[in-house]
């Protein structure tokens, strides 16, 4: 059983190999010479001021993530719509049961308003 693993263990071992080495070679061989001017911040050609750490709204990341899942999730249609005809009844009880369990968590967001851009 252990013996059917072997190439991925290899793999990853020459990947760490690698890996390593490639890491190794640019630190000791690349160049390297920091100076002050170097070490300073830099953004958009301006001298930065004031705190580098500011307050995001959260907001836009929440419905960037919300749209991601219920794009991957709609993904699973496309299959099932496919063969359709062939899988019979339980599959579209099946999908009646997916559906319900999208829906249930869409209303939940739709309640908590995470849907609503503010």
């Amino acid at each position: 059983m252990i013996l059917e693993y072997l190439p991925l263990f290899i793999l990853l071992g020459l990947s760490l190999i690698v890996g390593v080495i490639v890491l190794f070679l640019g630190r000791y061989f690349g160049p390297h010479r920091p100076t002050p001017k170097k070490g300073k911040p830099y953004e958009s050609g301006m001298i930065p001021y004031g705190e580098g750490t500011r307050q995001m709204p959260v907001h836009f990341y929440l419905v960037a993530v919300l749209f991601i899942l219920f794009d991957v999730e709609v993904i699973f249609f496309l299959p099932w719509a496919v063969t359709f005809k062939q899988l019979g009844l339980f599959a579209f009880i099946e999908m009646l049961v997916f559906v319900a369990i999208i829906m249930v968590g869409f209303i939940y967001l739709w309640k908590k308003g995470a849907f609503e851009w503010v």
